[in-house]
């Protein structure tokens, strides 16, 4: 099992199939708030659509092609993080996250984000991490600029939410860049 300690309050660690009803919970009494920016809340109606992300993301974390981890804040699950997926030709990964509303503004996701950049510049030897975000989502936005990571354009209409498209911001970090 995957488990990388950040700090003495916050760690990563693979999904698995115990934390399900947890993640569910978290993602319901947040629902409303996700959904301004995640596309996959109204797919995600019960504890068994949780358990099949997690099922899909054990076998991709398997091959290679991503990873899915729990947020563990002082011991509680408290959001998702990782890789949404790792280009091994490319040699580039792609972070997701996301965090229970009652979380927000503790910098969680600014040391998560950090740490997986590390991890995957340093310990799995990529040559670049990017991060997406919608245009308007300034929130999460800041995690790359806090980082350093340079923006690298934007893409038109590049998903849709629920009745709207949004665009995404590309943020990038080579290692060779990274200190």
């Amino acid at each position: 099992m995957f488990i990388h300690k950040i700090d003495e309050d916050l760690s990563l660690k693979v999904l698995e199939m115990r934390d399900a009803e947890r993640i569910f919970s978290l993602t319901d009494v947040s629902r409303e708030y996700l959904r301004e920016w995640l596309p996959w809340l109204d797919f995600t109606t019960k504890v068994e659509d949780t358990r099949d992300f997690i099922k899909s993301g054990s076998s991709n974390f398997v091959e290679g092609k991503s990873l899915g981890a729990a947020i563990l804040y002082k011991g509680e699950i408290v959001g998702v993080g990782g890789f949404n997926s790792i280009n091994g030709a490319n040699k580039t990964a792609y972070i997701g996250y996301w965090l229970g509303q009652e979380y927000q503004g503790k910098g969680i996701m600014t040391r998560v984000a950090k740490a997986l950049t590390d991890y995957a510049l340093t310990e799995l030897k990529l040559n670049k991490v990017e991060i997406r975000a919608a245009a308007e989502n300034h929130k999460s936005r800041s995690i790359p600029e806090r980082l350093g990571f340079k923006e690298e354009g934007t893409i038109r209409q590049a998903e849709w939410l629920y009745d709207h498209y949004v665009d995404h911001v590309v943020y990038g970090m080579l290692a060779e860049e990274w200190k």
